[in-house]
């Protein structure tokens, strides 16, 4: 058996999120649909994580085993010839047997992009959220820099629809760093935060109370009252819209157990979300 690493990018636009489903399109369902008529083996692709429906990505990780004689190269020559333009390969390696896109990974990095010119240029529209009008963004920082660290995030997470689960799930997430600052050209305000993992629709909802306390609606302390209250309802109102969240991932290679973080260390690219209800199913 022989074990390969995907680096894809795409323009989810078209279709119904990563995870595959019956009767719509999606990127997993697209790529293994390929791999499978490729290998004539009923190959299962993995993925560093789910993303919704319109998800934009330029280097998510996937990985899949394979008895396959061809060679990383040939895979991604072909993927790339076969698959829709608006999913490309962009790297394929062979790795060893211990490595899995999802459970070697060791953090992720979520970057949201918010326009803050008066005119956002059509080139970039899909990929940030237009907000030119006042923000207190030294009150927005303090409030970011509140996130970090291990903390219960129940209230920044997407309700299952059920209080007494809500209440019974792990919903504590170490976040390793969490920051606003302008691009170089000053259009730009961009929130970027790295941590282990993330629950569903934490970042957006991060974002959104951002966005609140830049408006004067809720005060940076608040941050720590919401970690208290553990009620994903209470955020409700402040969820940001998805389509300008960007993630990166960080996912182990398949490399010699101790060898240096330096080397063992993959670092993927962003993804982008399109908007949907925060408490959607």
């Amino acid at each position: 058996m022989r074990y390969f690493k995907l680096t894809i990018a795409y323009d989810g636009t078209d279709f119904h999120g990563w995870q595959i489903q019956t009767g719509k399109p999606t990127i997993q369902g697209e790529i293994m649909d390929v791999l499978r008529r490729l290998t004539q083996e009923q190959v299962v692709l993995h993925g560093t994580g789910r993303t919704d429906a319109g998800v934009h990505a330029l280097g998510q990780v996937g990985s899949f085993r394979t008895q396959s004689h061809l060679a990383a190269q040939d895979f991604q020559r072909a993927l790339n010839a076969l698959l829709p333009p608006a999913i490309r390969i962009v790297g394929a390696e062979e790795v060893g047997p211990d490595f899995n896109a999802r459970w070697s990974a060791r953090g992720k990095t979520y970057r949201y992009r918010l326009y803050r010119g008066r005119i956002v240029p059509p080139m970039i529209w899909r990929y940030v959220l237009h907000y030119p009008f006042p923000l207190d963004e030294d009150a927005m920082r303090d409030a970011a820099a509140r996130f970090v660290g291990m903390h219960d995030f129940a209230s920044f997470a997407a309700s299952t629809g059920s209080e007494e689960d809500d209440k019974e799930r792990a919903t504590e997430r170490e976040i390793y760093s969490a920051e606003l600052v302008r691009t170089p050209d000053n259009e730009e305000l961009v929130f970027t935060v790295r941590g282990r993992s993330f629950l569903r629709y934490m970042v957006r909802k991060m974002v959104g109370t951002l966005l609140d306390v830049g408006r004067g609606k809720l005060a940076p302390a608040d941050i720590d009252r919401l970690f208290e209250l553990r009620d994903p309802l209470q955020i409700r109102p402040h969820c940001a819209s998805p389509r300008p969240l960007h993630g990166r991932s960080r996912a182990r290679r398949s490399v010699a157990v101790g060898q240096a973080l330096r080397f063992s260390v993959y670092e993927g690219n962003y993804f982008r979300l399109r908007s949907v209800p925060c408490l959607e199913p």
